[in-house]
């Protein structure tokens, strides 16, 4: 089997679900007819790690080390024996290949505990009634970070599950630290993942090998790779893409990368990855390239042949994700945060609804990037193909919609394409909080599957707001999150602190904001944010602009992206940290909402400027909807029997839920028009406009505006028939 590209995903990202990154270059490449394939090398060394042998090494180093450990460490070396017998069954237990384990695993006497068990003692509380294979994954969580603690003191300094090596990558302007570590001593972890690489050129024989480097975790190990690919396969041509250089590399001067890749690109790789293979196969020269960096003659040069275009997002072809191992990834549970939780327990197929962001406005977003500058949707029938031809794929249902703010009208457009076609989807996404998306409209998306939403309130406070250019206010984000929550659909917020200019009186009034938020029960799930300014955002390019000074105007020769700055301010926002954590833990789990805000601090704060019931009135007193003609209109129940009433002249309508059955007795004449009605504006049929709708009954029955006053409408609202 041999192919021409072979997509590689190194250490770490996800245990649950493969990056999507690899599966969109081979989706895009099988639509060409290029044979390429694909490698999660960081789940393959996670296995390999977390097995009997790979276990046995890790304490073997240990015991030849015979080092001085902490007392944690020394406890986890001496239940050895426990470990060694528990690991495999552990691991097919989070696989979802045992499940009857769970009874043995949530008694608490089955698994070695360690350091990551003390917090055991809040385990009922985070839990509640949740079912005993949650807690058992949990279980099993815990003790593989117990294992993670041993291998990170042990054996390798810079492992973690998803943030391998995160250190050296992390705003690195130099490329010292990371080529002292790449020219280290081997660690069982560089050996492990050589082993695996070399099956996969043995397996593929690959004429390239392309790296996804999403995050900065994932930058040692690529490296790692195209060295070891650069000594035993030097007539394989090497690649790096992704996030990280899309990000961090705009700038790259040092000439030392190239030791270790041949080909670095930025932005959508498509179009790169298709013309560097035609490059590669004799087709065209090297000028040709799009965004691509190159070595000549011990310099860094970007090519980019401006010529040729982006491949449009109709074009992409469908994500492939065949030759992944997708009954291989590891579900696991943070009990913490609902939203964390997702996005560590189950696998999620991850498809965009959209090229970019349609607001792009946001000033601490990259939107100078093209990844979020360029926006380019495609139809929701497309992504209903695509959608189908992935479950084909991989026999599950879940989807993650990984969009920087997934645009409301193409939300609308797919969840009632999902109703049409009748298919079975759970799915998530992100969106920003605006207005559009009223309390109808949530229903909709809920009815099609949706079951968690993200979104940015970022600072609660609307004179950052303003200044962010998020284009909504605190008061519109109590009442979208209220929506979301009533539809049942779980809200998680991005918060953020230490924005340039943000006071301590409007951090304590966001975090009041946020306690109100939880208090209400209209948000379930957040995380707060450290501000960075990064150099491609409107602030980062601006600084002045927003109040603030950049301290250091050089570029480095590696990685630029967070950009150094004084705040005229003078606030330590460093020290908000713990205490906005500790008060959000308790909030996420319904508690300390009584608890004065000052007591989560261990400095002195001002009170809070905003009133006891600022979001509850917002919630409460937000403005009936007022109808439209030019508003939309559907109905998501399904369509009623009708019947001989028990008067004459009269009918009842019989609508069957889901749950339970209800009828309306109507006039003979009104029951026919509601039937008609419901039959025209049913989710199979085209969209309608309310002014159709309106037009028709006044035509032929009365005042339409003392029908949406009437009881009948109002049944007819709750059951399923949507405005927006």
């Amino acid at each position: 089997m041999s192919c021409k590209v072979l997509f590689i995903t190194p250490p770490f990202t996800q245990l649950n679900t493969p990056y999507p990154a690899t599966a969109y270059l081979k989706g895009y490449l099988n639509t060409l007819a290029i044979p390429s394939a694909q490698a999660d090398l960081g789940l393959e060394v996670i296995l390999s790690l977390f097995s009997k042998a790979g276990l046995e090494e890790v304490f073997a180093i240990a015991e030849e080390a015979e080092g001085e450990y902490s007392d944690n460490i020394n406890r986890i070396l001496r239940m050895k024996a426990a470990y060694l017998q528990t690991i495999d069954t552990v691991i097919d237990y989070l696989q979802d290949k045992n499940p009857t384990l769970a009874y043995h695993i949530s008694e608490g006497d089955f698994l070695p505990q360690a350091g990551r068990f003390a917090q055991l003692d809040d385990v009922e509380w985070a839990f509640g009634s949740m079912g005993l294979r949650d807690k058992a994954r949990y279980f099993a969580t815990l003790y593989l970070e117990d294992l993670g603690d041993l291998i990170t003191e042990v054996v390798d300094p810079h492992f973690g599950f998803s943030r391998y090596a995160e250190r050296l990558g992390m705003s690195a302007a130099s490329f010292d630290e990371m080529e002292a570590a790449l020219k280290g001593e081997l660690s069982l972890i560089d050996t492990l993942l050589w082993d695996l690489l070399e099956e996969k050129i043995q397996l593929f024989q690959p004429e390239s090998v392309a790296f996804s480097v999403p995050f900065p975790g994932n930058l040692y190990g690529a490296l790692k790779c195209g060295q070891y690919l650069k000594a035993e396969h030097p007539e394989i041509k090497v690649w790096m893409g992704g996030g990280y250089p899309n990000t961090e590399l705009r700038t790259l001067k040092e000439p030392r990368v190239f030791e270790y890749v041949d080909y670095i690109t930025l932005d959508d790789g498509e179009a790169p990855v298709r013309l560097l293979l035609e490059h590669l196969m004799g087709k065209i020269p090297q000028e040709q390239l799009k965004r691509t960096f190159v070595r000549e003659n011990g310099e860094v040069k970007m090519i980019n042949h401006s010529a040729e275009k982006d491949v449009s997002q109709r074009e992409i072809g469908t994500p492939d994700y065949s030759d992944l191992p997708l009954g291989d990834y590891l579900s696991v549970i943070e009990v913490a945060n609902p939203m964390h939780r997702l996005w560590s327990d189950g696998r999620w197929n991850k498809l965009t609804l959209a090229h970019g962001c349609y607001w792009g406005k946001c000033t601490f977003c990259d939107i100078s990037l093209d990844y979020i500058g360029r926006y380019e949707p495609v139809t929701a029938g497309i992504l209903c193909d695509r959608i189908e031809e992935i479950m084909e794929q991989t026999g599950t249902n879940g989807f993650h919609f990984v969009d920087e703010a997934a645009p409301p009208a193409l939300m609308r457009d797919l969840a009632i394409e999902i109703l049409r076609r009748r298919l079975v989807v759970v799915w998530w996404t992100n969106i920003r909080f605006e207005s559009n998306f009223t309390a109808d409209l949530c229903r909709l998306l809920r009815a099609s599957g949706c079951i968690a939403i993200s979104g940015g309130l970022e600072v609660a406070s609307d004179r950052l707001l303003g200044l962010i250019k998020k284009g909504v206010t605190v008061a519109q984000v109590a009442q979208v999150t209220n929506h979301l929550t009533q539809s049942g659909i779980m809200v998680h917020a991005y918060l953020m602190y230490g924005y340039p200019t943000q006071t301590i009186q409007e951090t304590v009034d966001s975090l009041e904001m946020v306690r109100q938020l939880f208090e209400e029960g209209v948000l379930q799930s957040g995380f707060w944010h450290r501000f960075a300014m990064t150099a491609h955002s409107p602030v980062g390019l601006d600084p002045k602009a927003f109040g603030v000074q950049r301290t250091d105007k050089s570029l480095a020769p590696f990685a630029n992206n967070e950009v150094p700055y004084n705040d005229p301010t003078g606030v330590d926002h460093g020290r908000f940290s713990e205490g906005l954590r500790k008060s959000l833990f308790n909030y996420m789990h319904g508690v300390g909402f009584e608890i004065p805000l000052k007591d989560w601090f261990d400095f002195k704060l001002p009170v809070t400027s905003i009133p006891k019931n600022y979001i509850r009135r917002q919630v409460t007193e937000e403005p009936a909807l007022v109808y439209k003609k030019h508003h939309r209109i559907i109905w998501i129940g399904e369509q009623p029997a009708m019947q001989q009433g028990e008067e004459e002249g009269f009918v009842e309508l019989v609508f069957s839920g889901k749950k339970e059955d209800f009828a309306l007795e109507l006039p003979m004449e009104f029951a026919e028009w509601v039937a008609e009605l419901l039959a025209t504006v049913s989710y199979d049929q085209p969209l309608n406009r309310l002014q159709v709708v309106w037009e028709e009954y006044e035509a032929s029955m009365g005042d339409f505006e003392e029908l949406v006053e009437s009881e009948v409408w109002e049944i007819l609202r709750e059951h399923g028939l949507l405005v927006f």
